[in-house]
């Protein structure tokens, strides 16, 4: 009886804790993070600063998803980077993330000494958001931006790639 419980709780335990881990790596510093992800290779990397407070930003991911998703045999990574609150992350990020079923990688920045690494993304960044940042070998391209739709987005990335 007691290994037929143990069983079911430990069942249990992995369903839950897999209906709830969400691959969200957390980055406390903006150099931490760059070091990972802003890589000099062959890979188109599409980098999209957002915040689910962000009604813009929110209006938009849907369109990295979609790119996310049918660029997954070519050589690009999509890449979210959330600027939500630290407090906020289990509440309501992981919810958010989790109930629109994004599958395209998110990480939570949260170095709010903005005036540090805002122009280490790119000189030209006011700061505001929804911006997204292009990269591919040494080369970048910055848009301080909302897309208003797919294809915009779709343009914007896949001009970058066939200028290189």
């Amino acid at each position: 009886m007691y290994k037929y419980i143990l069983i079911l709780s430990t069942n249990w335990l992995f369903s839950v804790s897999s209906i709830n881990a969400q691959d969200i790596r957390v980055f406390d510093t903006f150099d931490k993070m760059e070091k990972e992800i802003f890589l000099n290779n062959d890979t188109t990397y599409v980098i999209n600063f957002w915040a689910t407070w962000c009604k813009p930003c929110v209006k938009e991911l849907p369109y990295f998803e979609s790119l996310h998703r049918s660029a997954r045999k070519e050589k690009m990574k999509v890449i979210l980077i959330s600027l939500d609150f630290r407090n906020q992350a289990e509440s309501k990020l992981k919810p958010f993330i989790r109930d629109n079923h994004y599958s395209a990688e998110v990480i939570l920045l949260l170095d709010n000494k903005y005036n540090s690494w805002i122009d280490k993304v790119d000189k030209s960044w006011s700061g505001s958001i929804p911006s997204t940042l292009l990269i591919k070998g040494g080369k970048r391209l910055f848009a301080e931006t909302e897309f208003e739709n797919e294809q915009e987005l779709r343009d914007f990335v896949y001009s970058f790639i066939n200028s290189h």
